[in-house]
């Protein structure tokens, strides 16, 4: 395993959500799970209460049995009125980029199996129903240290991928890997392999000054 010695701003802009060039053959060294892991913990954590916690599947069994749930959630999301693939109708362009997104999405779907490493991040508690601000700790706790996972592997030239769809059966996934459902909530599903080639690019986005709102709407 060798680092890709990217700057802060290379890592924070070309971190992808990888599909189609996660390099399935390729075993991940655990250390360097481990690593990407180790730098997670240092994310910020509301109140300081840590209650995040990383599961990783390897076992080939159930990395397929977790991605039959996630490719049942993919379809109906995908068969649904607001799919990726299906925004922005009325905007030719980005009409086209959604498709795009949506045919990598449908090759994940098909191999996220073959991904060497499933991560899913979880923390104690389950929010549901719960008011916003005590929604908000916990969600602001995970997402941050799986998006340092991200970005400690990416400089270690792997791919990773965002999905949630799987959260449609998560007592079922839960079932399939001991996680307490009744204690803990799944944030997540990330495959994770080494990526072909490395040379991430910043993906188009809208101008800032579209998004922007500076001391008032």
């Amino acid at each position: 395993m060798t680092n890709l010695h990217l700057s802060a701003d290379e890592v924070l802009t070309t971190t992808r959500a990888v599909r189609k060039r996660l390099d399935f053959s390729r075993p991940i060294e655990p250390e360097v799970i481990r690593e990407c892991l180790e730098i997670a913990l240092q994310a910020p954590s509301g109140s300081n209460r840590q209650r995040w916690q990383f599961v990783i599947v390897t076992d080939p069994e159930k990395r397929k049995a977790i991605a039959d749930y996630y490719r049942r959630g993919y379809y109906e999301y995908r068969d649904g009125p607001t799919a990726a693939g299906k925004l922005f109708a009325d905007q030719p362009d980005r009409s086209q980029v959604q498709k795009r997104v949506m045919t990598s999405v449908d090759y994940l779907a098909e191999h996220m199996h073959e991904a060497p490493v499933l991560f899913i991040p979880c923390f104690y508690g389950r929010p549901d129903g719960a008011p916003a601000g005590d929604q908000a700790s916990p969600w602001g706790s995970i997402i941050p240290a799986a998006w340092s996972f991200m970005l400690a592997a990416r400089e270690r030239g792997l791919g990773t991928a965002w999905t949630t769809l799987h959260l449609d059966y998560e007592k079922e996934v839960a079932q399939i890997i001991g996680i307490p459902y009744e204690q803990v909530t799944q944030a997540a599903l990330i495959p994770v392999a080494y990526t072909l080639g490395t040379n991430f690019k910043p993906a188009p986005r809208e101008p800032l000054d579209t998004v922007l709102h500076w001391g008032q709407w």
